[in-house]
């Protein structure tokens, strides 16, 4: 489809790597992820780096628009919406961006309203557009991207596409396109690739979850690795707490007291649930814990937007776009990590940016893979020993 619209020959995916937006590990690792798109049709998979993976939508979007304008060779930004009425978006987003209306959010937050419904309120008062377009969660990212876009990278043409028989939170699959979250609930009951899902992804896709679950190679969720999670918070002291990004108003101390408190993952989220942190932002400081991630990481990071494109997987179009980003691209393209960052460097040196942004990405994997289900997937060091996916095109 993305073909289609915008008459462009080859198709480069932007990829969270093995931790997600909505907070949570990904059901299958990066590496077989990348290998299911480039099979589906990617020419070339790129991993967003675990700073902006695992953020809000304004941020998410904002690294993948960044990372998209660095390459030097994208014309066209394709994502999926509720409503693809370009018009429609680019209103939104304009009335979103305006410095009044941002303030006027921004009030809202503060007394506890949370960025998308603060958002959704500003749009809905000023333009009148429906508080459920504007509450879709893919039109929320979509609002973004064009923020993003007439922010950092002004030459890219955004391109909607509808998202067709399934919303994002639809937990049935009736139809042959079915929403992410219900692929992930199939699998996850069935433990296997069952006839719904089969009918919902492609061929080779679901040839690729069979083989990780026959492996156990995956599935990983939550309570994979809630225990690590658990001992990490326990182990932090208020103060490491309180600069764990997206922290604020107290939540700290909440967390400190709920950790020693909780026996797994869903029982501690119950605890410090409240109206101001939804569940996802709730995700995402867990896995910022896990993962050492730090507000003053997130804020450096931020200033200069992601520092290198990591190659995850390619066909023969994609080769050609390697060669291609060797020319044009403004940031390094890593292929091999270790030409960047080895373990010995990550563990003992001081680390340039681009190395510690490049080290939280191997940090995630390493601890990714200790919830694999067989434990001789368990050992770490894969970002440093594994190349990215070469599949010739057919």
């Amino acid at each position: 489809m993305a073909k289609e619209k915008t008459g462009c020959s080859y198709v480069i995916g932007i990829m969270s790597g093995n931790f997600v937006q909505r907070g949570e590990p990904a059901l299958f690792d990066k590496w077989k992820r990348a290998e299911m798109a480039v099979k589906a049709g990617v020419d070339l998979v790129i991993e967003l780096p675990t700073v902006f993976a695992v953020r809000s939508a304004q941020f998410f979007a904002e690294g993948g628009v960044r990372l998209l304008a660095s390459l030097g060779l994208v014309s066209h930004l394709c994502f999926g919406a509720e409503c693809a009425d370009l018009e429609v978006l680019q209103a939104m987003a304009n009335t979103g961006s305006n410095p009044e209306n941002i303030d006027k959010m921004q009030l809202l937050m503060k007394n506890g309203t949370t960025y998308a419904a603060a958002l959704g309120a500003v749009i809905k008062e000023r333009s009148g557009v429906p508080i459920d377009t504007i509450a879709a969660p893919n039109n929320i990212l979509a609002i973004e991207y064009i923020k993003a876009i007439k922010k950092y990278a002004p030459q890219l043409t955004p391109v909607a596409i509808s998202r067709i028989y399934a919303n994002y939170h639809d937990l049935n699959i009736t139809a042959p396109i079915a929403s992410a979250t219900a692929l992930r609930y199939e699998i996850l009951a069935k433990k296997a690739v069952s006839h719904d899902v089969a009918k919902a992804i492609s061929q080779e896709g679901a040839l690729i979850i069979n083989q990780c679950l026959q492996e156990g190679r995956g599935p990983i969720t939550f309570s994979s690795l809630e225990k690590i999670i658990l001992a990490r918070l326990r182990m932090l002291t208020i103060r490491e707490l309180e600069n764990l990004p997206e922290v604020t108003e107290g939540l700290h101390n909440k967390i400190h007291k709920e950790a020693l408190k909780a026996t797994n993952i869903k029982e501690l989220l119950s605890l410090i649930k409240s109206r101001r942190y939804p569940y996802t932002r709730l995700q995402r400081i867990l896995i910022h814990a896990l993962l050492g991630i730090k507000k003053a990481d997130i804020i450096a990071f931020d200033q200069t937007g992601p520092l290198y494109a990591k190659i995850l997987a390619f066909n023969t179009n994609g080769r050609y776009l390697l060669k291609e980003l060797n020319k044009a691209a403004q940031i390094p393209t890593v292929v091999k990590t270790a030409a960047y960052l080895n373990s010995k460097q990550r563990a003992l040196s001081e680390l340039s940016s681009l190395q510690q942004m490049l080290a939280i990405d191997t940090i995630a994997s390493d601890i990714y893979f200790l919830g694999m289900p067989n434990a001789k997937w368990n050992c770490g060091g894969w970002d440093f020993r594994l190349s990215p996916l070469y599949i010739p095109n057919r």
